[in-house]
């Protein structure tokens, strides 16, 4: 029973036509290369330990699920790989970022740069209370672009699947726009400053399902460019979506450590570790 269930979800994955995914099947994740990586990582806040010893790889033109019941330090860790944690007081680490071959929490290092290339879209949508050409070209300004910003309006929005619609109306407030279409807004607004990287913290949780939908279809073809890193508590979205799942849960002493890792398809129907089959079957979580 257990086991048909694992497979019934990892089945709700559909199928990905070759024209709107041009990168490498899932069998062959040796051919996809590692754009970021957290090794050997532990974080305190304070005296608190929230994360211990976590390594997970970030693979190019991939998207990496990072699943688990809440508290296990699934939003601390997609925070580490920008440097967004540095701004909680008492926030500190052990081991090692690499992006690029450098470890981003190297003295020296510019959180300011790594959150350029490294873009992050958040739980809830969280326009400006500007239009919505304003919102997207936002960071291209702080970034001191001097170019044309309308084009990199309208190629952030086109990539964003949000250009059609709101095309006729850039300079209306960004916070008319439904739910869906501003946490749309949000991601273009990441994609005008072109990172490397998008990290998602659970982005369709506040979201109907029909706006839940146009968000992963939007992650299967951002891929064609980017990886993307997404924390999520509905475990159909994972299976859908994400090429690799990594499996995190809390310890006894409520530190979060990542107890597995791999292609989705494998951990949803041949899971190595029992905890990983109970969170996914609904046994606990």
């Amino acid at each position: 029973m257990i086991r048909e269930r694992l497979q019934e979800i990892a089945n709700e994955r559909p199928v990905v036509a070759p024209a709107q995914r041009d990168a490498e099947p899932m069998s062959a994740p040796a051919a996809a290369e590692t754009v970021a990586e957290a090794r050997h990582l532990s974080v305190w806040y304070g005296d608190f330990q929230a994360l211990r010893d976590v390594s997970l790889s970030v693979l190019g033109r991939r998207i990496t699920a990072i699943i688990g019941p809440s508290g296990c330090g699934k939003s601390t860790l997609i925070r580490c790989f920008n440097r967004m944690n540095d701004l909680i007081p008492g926030f500190r680490t052990d081991g090692e970022v690499q992006f690029e071959g450098r470890n981003i929490y190297a003295r020296g290092v510019d959180p300011v740069e790594v959150r350029r290339r490294i873009g992050m879209v958040f739980q809830k949508p969280n326009p400006f209370p500007k239009s919505i050409s304003e919102n997207v070209a936002f960071g291209a300004r702080v970034n001191g672009y001097v170019g044309r910003l309308d084009e990199i309006v309208e190629r952030a929005l086109r990539q964003a699947a949000l250009w059609d619609e709101v095309k006729d109306k850039l300079h209306k407030n960004a916070l008319t726009l439904s739910g869906g279409q501003q946490q749309r807004l949000c991601i273009a607004r990441a994609l005008a400053i072109e990172p490397e990287v998008i990290l998602m913290d659970e982005p369709c949780s506040a979201l109907d399902p029909v706006a839940t939908l146009k968000i992963e279809d939007l992650m299967r073809d951002l891929i064609r460019s980017y990886a993307i890193v997404i924390v999520t508590h509905n475990m159909q979205q994972a299976a859908r979506v994400a090429d690799y799942s990594a499996v995190m849960m809390m310890a006894p002493d409520r530190a979060g450590e990542m107890i597995e890792c791999g292609l989705t398809r494998e951990v949803f129907t041949n899971p190595t570790d029992k905890r990983t089959e109970d969170y996914i079957t609904g046994r606990f979580g």
